[in-house]
């Protein structure tokens, strides 16, 4: 054995277990037809501070502190800029930046209304919009809205990021913002980048994650609700 570090995992409860047990029997033999109909959605945070502790430094003994092999990180000076976005097998909403904190009447206001409504009126009947269970999604003007457009939302189980396509493109998107030559040194620019790299991602690099739902599910079955390497 060799010592690594460990995967990171959210906490989970016997409930939450059960939860995601349930969603992914439900969902185990849906085919590339339903999640066609499906818009995957999240909120995620960026700082500028991107240090994701991926970095190495090749030194010898006794130089650890050596200025040289020291990546300097301000945790707490850093701004950050907060960001939805939906995607689907056919396509992509516009990554929505959030200049305040999220509501219940500014995600209605801001995001239900202008994006998830026309998106959900372009793919047409059997339309299902997956979000988490935030407190502003669940809210009850949110939930008002949807029932009032005729837009339908999955029962998602809670504690799930790994059944989330999403997740995997905040994660490309955050490493494509780290490896630049030129890091944004503003808030500002840090949205600008974080628009113009959700716009670039391959529309396949979309599908193929999407594509992985089925096995996304059966290995929550195997771990009986657990984690999984997603």
């Amino acid at each position: 054995m060799r010592a690594r570090h460990p995967q990171m995992g959210v906490v989970l409860t016997a409930q939450h277990r059960a939860g995601r047990l349930a969603f992914a029997r439900e969902h185990q033999d849906w085919q590339i037809c339903h999640w066609r109909l499906v818009l995957f959605t999240d909120e995620s945070r960026f700082t500028l501070s991107t240090c994701d502790r991926r970095d190495r430094v090749w030194r010898r003994r006794g130089e650890r502190s050596a200025a040289c092999n020291i990546l300097q990180h301000d945790w707490f000076g850093s701004g950050s800029v907060m960001v939805w976005g939906g995607i689907s097998l056919e396509g992509r909403t516009a990554l929505h930046v959030l200049t305040r904190g999220l509501t219940a009447i500014r995600y209605r206001d801001e995001i239900l209304r202008p994006l998830v409504r026309p998106y959900a009126g372009a793919v047409g009947p059997g339309f299902l919009l997956m979000q988490d269970s935030a407190r502003p999604h669940v809210a009850g003007v949110c939930q008002q809205f949807l029932q009032d457009e005729g837009i339908e939302a999955m029962g998602w189980p809670a504690r799930s990021p790994d059944l989330n396509p999403i997740e995997h493109i905040w994660d490309i998107m955050s490493r494509s913002i780290h490896q630049r030559h030129v890091a944004p040194q503003t808030v500002q620019e840090l949205a600008d980048a974080l628009v113009q790299v959700w716009e670039e991602i391959p529309q396949e690099t979309i599908r193929h994650l999407i594509r992985s739902m089925p096995r996304r599910c059966r290995e929550v079955i195997q771990a009986r609700g657990g984690h999984t390497q997603y």
